[in-house]
């Protein structure tokens, strides 16, 4: 009886604007200054709650801030079973096999309203506990995100980390970087429902709105990304440099066959390679710039292995890594990711491109990253000329991979990422 006048009260308030209007009112109004009185305001301790995954970023990072004395948990709250091989732990994952079980994903957040003081969230669209109760909390509401608007009624401090070309900035701005368009060979350039200017630019609306702190890497300041409030943070992209290190064992299962004297291995990974890659094979990883190039050097002679992983958990794609001599990543992008910095991590040569304005954007707030950065720079009209040059010198690759892993333990280890988060959240919440 209890629960069909629940349900017969949550269908009147879904279908009554006013009601709905009414009710955010008086959450964030009457029911969030109370609930600070009671304790569920933001007590300044120690205690950060990352809220869904961003790679294994936010994994590492929670561990290494534990041995700094905070509470650093995360919570997994994404329901598809294909992204798991991205992550390496959890602390939480909230049951549900059915829409009956939305009451699990509310009962986790108000439990973490007693917990938490900081709430770090990442990657467009994540601002959120999950979907189920993202979508009901629209649907009783009438107003998505509503829950992290409740979070910063409590004084709660909200973190958010970027992860992507369309998470803020319109493709209207992010197209006239040069000297090569990556939207012209993007998969998603006419896919409205993944990326456009309006889609980008509400959410960049809405995280901005919320978010107290912002963390970026490739530094595509336009539109909702030229903030005060966001942040050149590449400690927060971190990983653990005993996971990815040069030395370890590989397993016999990814052992791969020896290479005839001269043979350099290459490296070239496109994740979810089918979905992102457009019929005619353009990618913006540039595969259909690699590909035939390294085709023609093989015509001529040049001793070239290819590894192009896929579907492989991310935690073990590492032994198939260590065993390459030089990673191809992006040549119009303008920044690198992931697989730039696990390479570097295990000391191997990155080619990259690397766009000036962005450098430059990096360099008014960290200087010493951009100086010692050693990924190789390239474009499509310069890669053969360098990767000719690195396959022709192997001390030099070996050089450049010594400063790489030299780099990534100062700037990506999670060892840096906590003491700068030990910085970052305290000074939120205006702790000595």
């Amino acid at each position: 009886m209890q629960g069909r006048s629940i349900t017969r009260s949550r269908q009147f308030l879904t279908n009554s604007p006013r009601l709905q209007r009414l009710a955010r009112w008086a959450l964030l109004s009457v029911c969030a200054p109370v609930m600070r009185l009671l304790g569920y305001g933001n007590r300044k301790r120690k205690n950060v709650l990352y809220v869904g995954q961003a790679y294994y970023n936010s994994w590492y990072l929670s561990r290494a801030l534990r041995k700094l004395g905070w509470t650093a948990d995360l919570l997994n709250w994404d329901l598809n079973p294909g992204s798991q091989i991205y992550y390496h732990g959890e602390d939480f994952r909230i049951a549900y096999e059915s829409s009956a079980d939305v009451g699990n994903f509310f009962r986790f957040f108000l439990l973490s309203l007693r917990q938490y003081d900081v709430f770090h969230f990442a990657n467009k669209g994540g601002l959120q506990f999950g979907e189920p109760m993202r979508a009901a909390v629209k649907a009783v509401l009438g107003e998505e995100g509503f829950e992290i608007h409740f979070l910063k009624a409590l004084g709660k401090k909200i973190v958010y980390s970027n992860n992507g070309c369309l998470d803020g900035v319109s493709q209207t701005a992010f197209s006239r970087w040069g000297p090569d368009s990556v939207c012209s060979i993007c998969r998603w350039q006419h896919e409205p429902s993944v990326c456009s200017d309006e889609r980008n630019l509400a959410w960049g609306a809405f995280r901005n709105s919320v978010a107290d702190f912002q963390c970026f890497m490739g530094i595509n300041r336009a539109d909702y990304n030229d903030d005060p409030r966001v942040h050149a943070v590449p400690e927060f992209y971190c990983l653990n440099s005993d996971i990815w290190h040069p030395n370890i064992e590989v397993p016999e299962k990814y052992l791969l066959p020896a290479l005839p004297e001269a043979t350099v291995r290459l490296y070239h990974a496109v994740g979810h390679r089918a979905e992102r890659t457009r019929n005619d094979g353009v990618n913006i990883k540039s595969s259909h710039v690699y590909l035939p190039l390294i085709e023609k050097m093989r015509s001529e002679g040049v001793g070239l292995d290819l590894v192009q992983p896929e579907g492989i958990p991310n935690k073990e794609v590492r032994f198939l890594q260590v065993q390459a001599d030089i990673f191809l990543d992006m040549l119009t992008f303008g920044w690198f990711g992931a697989n730039a910095r696990e390479a570097m991590m295990l000391g191997k040569p990155v080619i990259c491109f690397l766009r000036p304005e962005w450098l430059q954007s990096v360099r008014e707030e960290i200087p010493g990253y951009v100086e010692e950065l050693p990924i190789v720079s390239a474009t499509p009209e310069t890669i053969e000329t360098v990767l000719r040059d690195l396959i022709a010198n192997k001390e030099k690759r070996l050089e450049i991979g010594r400063r790489g892993r030299e780099f990534a333990i100062k700037w990506h280890s999670d060892e840096a990422g906590a003491k700068r988060f030990n910085r970052i959240y305290r000074e939120l919440m205006g702790r000595e």
